[in-house]
């Protein structure tokens, strides 16, 4: 009797659990400005459902997406949902490190006929990685011009990652952030696993150096209130000045 009471304590234990990991929404698109959109999927950190920011652009040729959706499960969602809204095909997609939350979607873009880009690091870190791979590379920063929409990449430098790159859209003022940038939610700086903790703070000061003029930052993960940058530095000085 009691290996029974058990039994079902551990199935209804195990139906809560997946039950709770199906009440967060697996994708949501919120309007930015103008034609941008920051798209959140979700990954697992923790144990616990993790929500990861990218962006798309909707143009006349076309909509560019910034990175892609971290869970699986939410590419063609994605895709669709775009059609659905603004009756317009996927063009391109750049992605701005190597980590999975950036580039899960890399193949199955692909594989939808959807060209996929990266700088030559991120390229080359996803081989070394497994991590799926875009279809081509830039060596350095590079402009886009899509649909009367003119934007650019910019490394600054290692930092979460050693590749990570932020992309200026001129136009708007917008500061896609990334990974590179934490949210102003976020009180610690998170995944450090691949982080360059001394060069960080550098290159998120020549960032606030370079695009002065800024209106918006949309940092890799949770909201993207305004002074994102600058809290990304408190964290990175509390963060060293702990471990020192």
């Amino acid at each position: 009797m009691k290996k029974l009471f058990y039994l079902l304590l551990t199935i209804l234990l195990q139906v809560s659990i997946v039950s709770g990991q199906n009440t967060f929404k697996k994708l949501t698109i919120t309007h930015l400005t103008d034609s941008f959109y920051v798209y959140t999927t979700y990954g697992f950190a923790n144990g616990q459902p993790f929500p990861a920011n990218s962006m798309y652009l909707i143009t006349e040729k076309g909509v560019v997406m910034f990175d892609t959706p971290w869970d699986s499960t939410q590419f063609q969602p994605l895709l669709d949902s775009i059609l659905q809204r603004h009756h317009k095909q996927v063009v391109l997609c750049i992605a701005t490190h190597f980590h999975s939350d950036r580039t899960a979607g890399l193949t199955f873009l692909r594989s939808r006929g959807i060209p996929t880009w990266s700088s030559k690091l991120t390229y080359d870190l996803c081989a070394q990685r497994n991590e799926p791979q875009a279809q081509f590379f830039f060596g350095s920063d590079t402009a886009f011009n899509v649909g009367g929409y003119l934007f650019e990449t910019y490394y600054a430098g290692p930092g979460h990652s050693p590749d990570n790159l932020v992309i200026w859209f001129s136009r708007n003022k917008i500061i896609y952030g990334g990974c590179l940038v934490k949210s102003k939610e976020n009180n610690s700086v998170g995944n450090i696993e691949d982080a360059n903790l001394v060069e960080w703070p550098k290159s998120i000061r020549k960032v606030m150096k370079k695009f002065p003029n800024r209106k918006f930052v949309v940092p890799g993960h949770m909201s993207w209130a305004n002074g994102s940058l600058e809290h990304t530095l408190k964290l990175l000085r509390i963060y060293n000045k702990n471990h020192a």
